[in-house]
C-alpha cells in the first residue's frame, strides 16, 4: 500500500507563505526587514507595498512594476496577498451582501455590506468571533466567544469587499463604500489594541483611505475604555443603548451591571472632541412592549441632556429563538417624535438584509448551525 506523506509536518519543513494583505505599515516595515531588506530601505518597500496591496487592490507582487525584480521575486517566494477563505456570500433581495470568512478552521466571522440609494454605503465589520456579552435581543450573544480578531482579520474584511463590489484603486470616484461600522459581531473595546491598529490602517491615505470621521466603533458601555477609543483612534462613537433605567438594562444589556448609566456617560462626556460636527450616535433597538413606551422616550431625552448626539431607532430583527417581538410601527414613529421634538435627530433604521440574516442583531445566524450540518453530512458520507 502506497502512503503518502504530508511534508509539511517535518521539522524541517519551510514555513508556508504568509499573507501581507491587511497588514499595518510597522508590520510590513517589520516583514520587509525580517526578508532581508536593509532598515534604511525597509521603510520605503513597505510604502510601495502598501499602496499597491491597500490602494490599488493588488494581489500580486510581480505586478508591483516599481519594486526590483529580485524582491517581487523573493516576496511571492516567502508571502502572498491572498484574502481570507469566503465560507458563504449571501446577497439579498435589497442589495446588502454578507461573507462569512474563515480566517482559521473554526474560526468564522461575518461581515455585512449595506448599499444607501445615495450611493453611498456601509461595511459593518466583526472584532471578535463571538461575544461575551449576552445582550439578550442580539443573536451574536448566543454564540461563545471564540477568540479575538487580529488587525490584518479585521482590514481583511475590507479587502474582500472592496473585492467584491469592484472598488479599487482607493482613490476611484463615486465609491459606494464609504462607511466603516464596528458593529459586527463582538464587543469592539474588549479588542482595542487590534481594533485601533485596525483604524489606522483603514483610515491610511495612501492605502484604503476611508477617513476617521467615516469609522464608527460600537460599544455595549465598555466604559474605562470609551475616552481611550477616542484617544488613540479618532474615531466616531456609537453606543448600543436600549434602555434608559438601569433595571431593564441590566437585564437587556447584561454589562449595564458593572458599568452602570451614570458611570457610562461620564465615560461618554470624555470622549475627546465631542461637538455638533462629532456627535455621539446612540443605538436603541425597539422591543414591544420592553422599552418602547413614550415615558421611556421621555426619559432618553432628560438621559441625554447636554451630550451632542443622534439616536438611532433601530426595528428589533427577529432570530429563531429570539424573546422578542419588534414594536409597532406607529408606536416606534411616536417615540421618535418625542425625541424629535427635543431636537433630537432620531432616524428610523430601515432593516436591511432581514432575508439573509444580516440585519442589525442577527450576526452569527445561519454560519454556526451550517458549520454543524455539514460536519453530520461528512461524518454520514465517512461512514458510507
Amino acid at each position: 500500500m502506497k502512503v503518502e506523506l504530508d511534508l509539511s509536518k517535518r521539522p524541517d519543513a519551510a514555513p508556508a507563505p504568509k499573507s501581507l494583505a491587511g497588514l499595518s505599515l510597522p508590520a510590513l516595515k517589520a516583514e520587509m526587514e525580517a526578508l532581508g531588506v536593509p532598515p534604511k530601505k525597509a521603510g520605503m518597500r513597505a510604502k510601495q507595498i502598501r499602496r499597491w496591496a491597500h490602494h490599488m487592490g493588488c494581489q500580486d507582487f510581480m505586478a508591483m512594476t516599481d519594486i526590483a525584480k529580485e524582491l517581487r521575486e523573493q516576496l511571492t517566494e516567502a508571502y502572498h496577498l491572498d484574502r481570507p477563505e469566503i465560507a458563504d456570500h449571501q446577497v439579498s433581495v435589497d442589495g446588502t451582501q454578507k461573507w462569512l470568512v474563515r480566517f482559521q478552521p473554526g474560526v468564522e466571522g461575518e461581515s455585512v455590506f449595506i448599499p444607501d440609494v445615495s450611493k453611498s454605503g456601509a461595511l459593518c465589520v466583526s472584532s471578535q468571533v463571538g461575544c461575551t456579552l449576552n445582550c439578550t435581543f442580539c443573536h451574536t450573544g448566543t454564540q461563545k466567544l471564540v477568540r479575538n480578531l487580529t488587525a490584518q482579520e479585521i482590514v481583511a474584511q475590507v479587502l474582500i469587499a472592496r473585492d467584491a463590489i469592484e472598488e479599487w484603486p482607493s482613490s476611484m470616484e463615486n465609491r459606494r463604500l464609504t462607511n466603516i461600522v464596528f458593529m459586527g459581531m463582538g464587543e469592539p473595546l474588549y479588542n482595542l489594541d487590534n481594533v485601533a491598529e485596525a483604524i489606522d490602517t483603514i483610515s491610511d491615505g495612501d492605502g484604503i483611505a476611508i477617513g476617521r470621521r467615516r469609522i464608527t466603533v460600537s460599544t455595549a458601555g465598555v466604559a474605562p475604555k470609551i475616552p481611550e477609543l477616542g484617544q488613540r483612534t479618532g474615531a466616531m462613537l456609537a453606543i448600543s443603548l436600549h434602555a434608559v433605567r438601569d433595571d431593564l438594562r441590566d437585564e437587556i444589556v447584561p454589562i449595564n451591571r458593572k458599568y452602570d448609566l451614570q458611570t457610562l456617560f461620564e465615560a461618554i462626556r470624555a470622549y475627546p472632541d465631542l461637538g455638533n460636527s462629532k456627535r455621539v450616535t446612540f443605538e436603541y433597538v425597539m422591543l414591544k412592549g420592553v422599552n418602547d413606551s413614550l415615558a421611556e422616550a421621555r426619559d432618553l431625552v432628560k438621559l441625554l441632556r447636554g451630550v451632542p448626539a443622534k439616536i438611532n431607532l433601530i426595528p428589533f430583527n427577529p432570530w429563531p429563538g429570539s424573546p422578542y417581538e419588534c414594536s409597532d410601527w406607529e408606536t416606534i414613529e411616536a417615540f421618535a417624535e418625542v425625541v424629535n421634538r427635543a431636537g433630537y435627530a432620531s432616524p428610523i433604521r430601515t432593516p436591511r438584509g432581514r432575508d439573509i440574516f444580516a440585519a442589525c442583531g442577527q450576526l452569527r445566524s445561519e454560519s454556526v448551525k451550517k458549520s454543524a450540518a455539514e460536519k453530520r453530512r461528512e461524518a454520514l458520507a465517512a461512514e458510507h
